[in-house]
């Protein structure tokens, strides 16, 4: 929703902030146009206010799946037009998804940022953050769906929670594939494990659709960026992206 309705002329300006607002950090994204300027992660919610303070963006764009935008625009007390990324807001993907109130905001942000870098092309979008996210937007535009699993950090939590002498790890990069010790086999099991899995879903998909695109982005990247197969394309910041594509896209509709 648009939480107040400025005149379609006050969007004249070049900058935008987007906001990915996730459970214990937010990132940050300042752009010019569709130009991603610089960004910042890992923000505590009192830096990400301070951030925008200091620098106050013509228009925001913001994500959030803890804190609620009355609480974020109370934080703000700044007059700048606030888009909020919300089940209804109209976004440049189509949905054929069967519960589209329950689809996440990071899924259809990255969706929208894959399909603007890939026009005309079959994209799986790998989301790697606290869950795994495998999501197909097709080469017409279309939002799929696709697959949700663990995160790696989820994986390394649920053997230590749910086992009595397992210890808590923490990821590694390109560890042995045969552990000599319990700390390297579960660090092992969980790396080459999620490898496994990354590469068996992509080579289903590529079974029906050969020409298919495929881009990774998300925090635990560059666990695992120089150990896929190619051709892959690592885009960090593509949530950020798609945030900044749906909030001009609105803007156009004004």
């Amino acid at each position: 929703m648009l939480v107040f309705l400025p005149r379609k002329e006050d969007f004249c300006g070049n900058m935008n902030v987007v906001i990915d607002s996730g459970n214990t950090y937010s990132k940050i994204g300042w752009f010019s146009g569709d130009h991603l300027i610089r960004y910042e992660t890992r923000l505590s919610f009192t830096e990400l206010i301070d951030r925008i303070r200091a620098e106050l963006p013509e228009r925001i764009m913001y994500s959030s799946v803890n804190r609620p935008l009355d609480e974020f625009l109370v934080a703000l007390d700044r007059d700048v037009p606030v888009l909020n990324l919300t089940g209804i807001l109209p976004v440049p993907v189509k949905k054929d998804y069967e519960t589209p109130h329950t689809l996440g905001a990071d899924r259809i942000a990255a969706a929208c940022g894959a399909n603007w870098m890939f026009p005309g092309k079959d994209v799986l979008v790998i989301d790697m953050g606290t869950s795994i996210t495998y999501d197909l937007v097709d080469l017409v535009g279309i939002f799929r769906g696709g697959l949700i699993s663990p995160g790696v950090r989820m994986r390394f939590n649920a053997l230590h929670t749910f086992t009595k002498r397992l210890p808590l790890f923490d990821p590694e990069k390109d560890p042995a594939f045969i552990g000599k010790s319990t700390k390297n086999a579960i660090q092992s099991g969980v790396m080459n494990g999620t490898l496994a899995e990354i590469e068996g879903i992509i080579n289903r998909y590529r079974h029906e659709i050969p020409s298919l695109c495929v881009v990774i982005c998300g925090g635990d990247v560059p666990f695992f960026e120089s150990t896929l197969k190619p051709p892959i394309f690592a885009v960090p910041e593509l949530v950020l992206i798609g945030l900044n594509r749906i909030l001009t896209y609105n803007v156009a509709l004004q």
